[in-house]
């Protein structure tokens, strides 16, 4: 199945999602709530780089794929900002971690003074990372459109219908990064080193964001730490994915025959997004004026 990749208007209202959106469980929040440390930055990454990109594709079908793709992840980068916003509002202040984050992305992955060989090497390089990285959300994306513990556990409405409204849009463009990356370069070794570093580095970034969230929280007080245990129970429970899913999904990633087209049920999530709340409530809002 071929679908236009296009954004979508939402507009989600946190009055009412509180702290803890897992009642009774700051552990399987804070572990989830470490994506909105790592999205915003992200996503405004991904777009900075494809923009690069663009000048390089020759087929005028995946162009059209990748702006849609980049209009996608801006949206996606906003709707999780206000997330970060609403947990300062709440006493959680997420801007120092947020803050290394942003180096990391700007500094560390940014643009460089470099001759024009290197220049397109570094562009292909990242091309490749963003590649790896978009197989890890689309596989995250396909988890939380499954993820009925959360539901039974009475988890916010709001913050399910956005997670889930993302998660269907990265199942739904799961192959556009893929596809450029074999477009611009699609060297075997490229896309191996890439997960290497992508993979374990998510998982890393994940961990330590829960372990700020859990420690800076303020109605834990700092009374207990972020440990693998938690972790492991709550993935146990089906609140959070399983480590062995994120691990699986580096060597899944490296097989030859791999294609993004093969993991995720499209059709669930092109389902989830008609049903959404979040454009329903942007159509209201807009309607009415604000």
């Amino acid at each position: 199945m071929t679908v236009e990749i296009k954004p979508r208007r939402v507009r989600f209202s946190w009055e009412e999602t509180p702290l803890h959106w897992v009642p009774g469980d700051p552990y399987s929040t804070h572990i989830i709530n470490s994506l909105h440390l790592l999205l915003p930055a992200g996503e405004r990454w991904f777009v900075h780089v494809f923009k690069q990109a663009l000048p390089y594709i020759t087929d005028p079908e995946l162009k059209a794929q990748v702006k849609g793709f980049m209009g996608q992840e801006g949206t996606h980068a906003v709707a999780h900002q206000r997330v970060l916003e609403h947990m300062k509002e709440q006493g959680l202040d997420p801007q120092p971690y947020v803050d290394n984050v942003e180096w990391a992305f700007e500094r560390l992955l940014g643009d460089h003074t470099l001759p024009p060989m290197a220049r397109e090497f570094w562009l292909r390089e990242r091309v490749a990372m963003i590649a790896a990285i978009e197989h890890y959300t689309a596989v995250l994306g396909q988890w939380i459109l499954d993820a009925r513990p959360l539901d039974t556990a009475g988890a916010d409405a709001v913050m399910m219908d956005l997670l889930r409204w993302h998660g269907a849009e990265e199942v739904e463009h799961r192959s556009v990064a893929f596809d450029l990356f074999m477009h611009l370069d699609g060297s075997f070794g490229r896309r191996a080193r890439t997960m290497a570093m992508a993979g374990p580095a998510l998982i890393y970034l994940i961990r330590r964001g829960a372990g700020f969230l859990i420690a800076n929280d303020p109605l834990i007080g700092g009374r207990v730490r972020m440990k693998w245990t938690h972790y492991f129970y709550r993935a146990h429970q089906g609140r959070v994915p399983t480590l062995r899913s994120l691990l699986l999904a580096m060597p899944q990633y490296v097989k030859p025959s791999f294609h993004p087209s093969q993991e995720g049920d499209l059709q669930q999530a092109l389902d989830y997004i008609a049903i959404s709340p979040a454009h329903a409530e942007f159509e209201s809002y807009r309607r009415t004026g604000g």
